[in-house]
């Protein structure tokens, strides 16, 4: 059996409030040549299908239409779905039994019955080989949100230990149901323990702070894979070549400019994964730094200036993130910068700042020694514009905050 592993997709994201529409179809197009090519037997999507809970029309539509166009590729193909924490699980799930005729599965919320048992049978999906016999069993499990997974007593980590008594008991379930030759693999939507995340992107980020890693610990050691959703950047965790992220299909964000996107491929014979590899994603937009490190605003104008010229439609140029290194105020920076990349192929998509930093200490060590009470706002506003800009502020915006502050204070005495 040939098995695709993705996930990630969030559908209908804006990339600093630029559609992302041409990128994803792009993406969805070469995956289902990819699923014609490889004749896969199986696709496991991993969560966060759509960015938003209530995506669009048109984002739905885009799923549903390359559902049935990855279907048409492969008619026998078995596809996986399960919800990650972007994603509405009821929304996701309220096609199931009409997309249950083509052998697509959508998981999105865990069910319980009146005594609060979980319904095992709906997490385990059998996967038939090409002979039509059932070859793998799947924990197709979604994220697990508060009151999913069960509640272990007396313990110190209340989530990562429900989630590993859920993947447990899920798995106990599967190997009551195995047959002679069959075999079990996961999948999963959460944080795991020692993940390399991609910069600052706030998609990824802990979901309930940092309180919720899962370690690979927690996932039954007799799952054969364990396909993962929710961290950006592909890898395996915990140095297990069988527990992976496959990572997001687009960059979603300029952490990931030099970062090669992915999916997992793998075939599964005798019971066990052989040939796993990764595929690249080619890549629809690429993103720009200029220049690579912060730098003073006439070394920018002058980088953006070598770039080159527009050619063909500006909507599909490259997203560019300028980095300025500056050391006062520049109220008309983002008008210079769009100013020089008029007939650019380009499109600004972050100004990203950065200020000298003062030896002192800054604003910090200041309000700890003096009690909040005590410290008059224009010696704030003064500690500020010096730890942000690392000069003394000019006496012209000294007495304009003077005279703002003098008026809202007449203003509150009224």
């Amino acid at each position: 059996m040939k098995i695709i592993h993705t996930g990630d997709w969030h559908l209908g994201q804006l990339f600093y409030e630029y559609d992302r529409t041409f990128e994803h179809q792009m993406f969805l197009d070469w995956l289902t040549n990819l699923i014609a090519e490889q004749q896969a037997d199986v696709l496991l999507i991993s969560g966060d299908v759509f960015d938003l809970s209530n995506p669009s029309a048109l984002t739905v539509r885009m799923f549903y239409t390359f559902l049935n166009k990855a279907v048409r590729a492969n008619p026998d193909i078995q596809i996986i779905v399960t919800a990650g924490n972007h994603d509405s699980p009821s929304r996701l799930e309220s096609p199931k039994p009409l997309l249950e005729l083509s052998n697509i599965h959508i998981v999105g919320m865990i069910e319980k019955d009146l005594n609060g048992h979980i319904n095992f049978e709906k997490l385990v999906i059998p996967l038939k080989n090409k002979q039509q016999q059932t070859e793998i069993l799947c924990l197709a499990i979604p994220f697990l949100r508060m009151g999913d997974y069960p509640v272990i007593a007396e313990c110190s980590d209340p989530y990562a230990e429900g989630v590993a008594e859920m993947y447990k008991q899920v798995n106990k379930y599967a190997i009551a149901q195995l047959k002679s030759g069959q075999s079990v693999i996961a999948m999963g939507h959460l944080y795991a323990a020692g993940a390399e995340r991609s910069g600052n992107d706030e998609h990824e980020r802990p979901i309930l702070g940092n309180i919720e890693c899962v370690s690979a610990s927690a996932f039954p050691a007799d799952l054969k894979y364990v396909a993962l959703g929710h961290i950006h950047k592909a890898q395996k965790i915990g140095g297990l070549n069988h527990i992976r992220y496959c990572g997001s299909p687009i960059p979603m964000s300029f952490s990931e400019t030099n970062y090669t996107h992915q999916v997992i491929c793998f075939d599964f014979n005798n019971g066990e994964v052989e040939n796993l590899h990764p595929i690249e994603i080619p890549t629809a937009i690429p993103l720009l730094r200029v220049p690579n490190n912060h730098r003073p605003i006439h070394e920018v104008l002058s980088a953006i200036n070598e770039l080159p010229d527009a050619d063909g439609d500006l909507n599909i140029a490259p997203y560019l993130e300028a980095k300025v290194l500056l050391d006062g105020p520049e109220p008309g920076l983002r008008h210079k910068i769009e100013t020089a990349l008029k007939g650019k192929h380009a499109r600004l998509a972050k100004i990203d700042v950065k200020h000298p930093v003062l030896e002192s200490g800054g604003v910090t060590t200041f309000i700890t020694n003096k009690k909040l009470e005590e410290i008059k706002p224009i010696e704030i506003f003064t500690k500020v514009y010096e730890a942000k800009y690392n000069v003394p502020v000019p006496e012209i915006l000294t007495s304009l905050f003077n005279q703002v502050f003098q008026e809202v204070s007449q203003g509150e005495s009224k």
